[in-house]
């Protein structure tokens, strides 16, 4: 099914802050330098509306979220939902998230990190574009210190599967528990859109938490030979 086109933002509101640009960044960026204060920090990779980062900056104001959203108009969206609600915990990036995963982020600097719904690039020759390869995985329990979780949620059980045994080997992550979800009785109950609307359709989700383990990374921060493509469009 394509996806709608998002709403356009408020024109009025002031999205400087909330908004940033992958391409502003350094290589290497310790994400936790993007925050006014000191507070553990949780990465959401793929953040579509923003929905999540909106309803769990609200709902932990003691931690700090950083979403990176690969669309310019859904990344724009999420900055406007958060500086309407003028949240001082969040923010999103406009930009590829598997590069700032894996060529970005020090060893250790984040609090958790949520991949929820992620493109299942259902074709053979696009398998290569989903996050959620071994490699990516790799790069998260690196950036991810013992005892921190990644979550992940989809309603492809193929790709669930298949991301599940990724972890598996790369011997960073805990046997993955199961995460359940209440049932909802308002749109703030559902973590993201898309979940809102697999489970009124009445689909099936599959849900993991990935604990980290105490295992080395065995990996470095990837060194980028080219700045990444252009993230304005």
């Amino acid at each position: 099914m394509p996806r709608r086109p998002p709403r356009k933002p408020d024109p009025t509101l002031d999205l400087a802050w909330h908004l940033i640009r992958l391409g502003t960044l350094p290589v290497p960026c310790d994400p936790r330098t993007l925050f006014s204060r000191e507070a553990p920090l949780e990465l959401e990779v793929g953040s579509g509306k923003g929905l999540f980062l909106a309803t769990a900056s609200v709902r932990s104001p003691e931690r700090n979220f950083l979403g990176v959203e690969l669309a310019a108009g859904y990344a724009r969206l999420c900055a406007s939902k958060l500086a309407a609600a003028a949240v001082p915990n969040a923010r999103i990036v406009q930009g590829d998230g598997t590069f700032l995963v894996r060529s970005l982020l020090p060893d250790a600097c984040l609090g958790g990190m949520h991949v929820y719904f992620p493109d299942p690039w259902w074709k053979a020759r696009h398998r290569k574009r989903r996050v959620l390869s071994e490699t990516f995985l790799r790069h998260a329990g690196r950036a991810l210190p013992p005892g921190a979780t990644l979550h992940v949620w989809t309603d492809v059980e193929e790709y669930f599967t298949e991301s599940m045994a990724f972890a598996a080997a790369t011997g960073l992550f805990a046997p993955p528990r199961e995460e359940s979800s209440p049932d909802a009785t308002h749109d703030l109950d559902y973590r993201t859109h898309f979940e809102r609307r697999t489970r009124l359709a009445g689909q099936p989700v599959w849900r993991a938490a990935l604990d980290r383990n105490e295992a080395p990374a065995g990996c470095e921060r990837e060194i980028p030979s080219a700045p990444p493509a252009d993230d304005r469009v």
